[in-house]
């Protein structure tokens, strides 16, 4: 389940969560690292609200099963005829 949080951003919301305490929290920069884009595309996807992230001052953080699901959801599979 999706919670809405704040203007832009999306925060998970389930009973089989985590702990805060377990979550891994990325930078922005080591987000644009793994999925191997700009850090302005990274920034994008959090303002549009596909990658969901908080907001720590400043800078945002985003949870690091987001980007691997974020990345498996889009994986586009070529089919062998």
């Amino acid at each position: 389940m999706r919670v809405r949080c704040g203007r832009y951003r999306w925060v998970m919301a389930a009973d089989s969560e985590r702990p805060l305490n377990e979550v891994k929290f990325l930078t922005v920069a080591e987000v644009a690292s793994v999925m191997r884009v700009s850090k302005m595309t990274v920034y994008r996807l959090v303002h549009s609200g596909h990658l969901p992230a908080i907001r720590v001052g400043r800078s945002f953080r985003v949870p690091e099963q987001a980007v691997h699901t974020y990345l498996r959801d889009s994986f586009v599979g070529v089919e062998s005829a």
